[in-house]
């Protein structure tokens, strides 16, 4: 019995305390009458709008007694982030392939879709949209998303063209329930840098698993040594050489 008055407002606290790493799903229920009992006048028919029946109760004479608001909800569990930080690390003007491992622990399938006990499944897949289904071993309800995110649209910028990652290998380990990702990530800077970006995976069934990446990119060798050779004193000396610009 929360009473409002007109074009008051009310806080409703929802509170989130997963104990697995798994979706969870609720609804926010809130349901209004007058204060003073009464009905409003519009009366429900079997005519009325099918939503408009789904939104109120009624009272026995057909008038609304109630208005009610029902707001779906959807927990994502997010695992503590990682502290240790994965470097990629490469020279200005060059490219480099680094295998990174991603350990996510607490994946939680349904239960009918556990294979068998101390056992460990292994896949290699092709990228798909980021996508990857689990197949062989793994239950086929089990999938798992992934994106690189940035620290600002300027760092994004400066590492989305130059940075590519595939998701090459899956396994899972069903006794400790920790699943390992292996991603081969391409990094072919143009120019030194030092940016950091955060590996997101998130896994069909519910669970979000974050790890941080630092790209550096040291600087070039010398591409050449120009000699100029003195003709006198006081007097100039000229040598010329070419340089090619990469872009328009």
């Amino acid at each position: 019995g929360i009473q409002l008055a007109p074009k008051e407002k009310v806080d409703i606290p929802v509170l989130f305390m997963p104990d697995k790493m798994k979706i969870y799903k609720a609804e926010v229920t809130i349901h209004v009458m007058k204060e003073n009992g009464e009905n409003w006048s519009y009366k429900v028919t079997a005519e009325s709008n099918e939503k408009l029946n789904r939104n109120v109760t009624v009272a026995e004479n057909g008038e609304v007694q109630g208005i009610v608001w029902i707001y779906p909800i959807h927990g994502l569990t997010e695992a503590p982030p990682q502290q240790k930080i994965v470097v990629v690390r490469c020279e200005a003007r060059q490219r480099v392939e680094q295998r990174v491992e991603m350990l996510l622990i607490g994946v939680m399938p349904g239960e009918n879709d556990l294979p068998d006990a101390r056992s460990s499944a292994t896949v290699s897949t092709n990228e798909s949209a980021n996508t990857q289904e689990v197949t062989d071993g793994f239950p086929a309800a089990v999938e798992f998303v992934y994106e690189l995110r940035y620290q600002s649209n300027e760092i994004r910028s400066q590492l989305e063209s130059l940075v590519g990652m595939q998701l090459v290998q899956k396994e899972w380990d069903t006794e400790s329930r920790i699943v390992t990702l292996v991603f081969n990530v391409v990094f072919s800077p143009n120019k030194p840098m030092r940016n950091e970006a955060t590996l997101v995976a998130q896994c069909g069934t519910g669970g979000v698993w974050k790890f941080p990446l630092l790209f550096v990119a040291t600087e070039p060798e010398v591409d050449d040594v120009i000699n100029i050779e003195a003709v006198g004193l006081n007097k100039e000396s000229i040598v010329g050489f070419k340089l090619t610009s990469q872009t328009r």
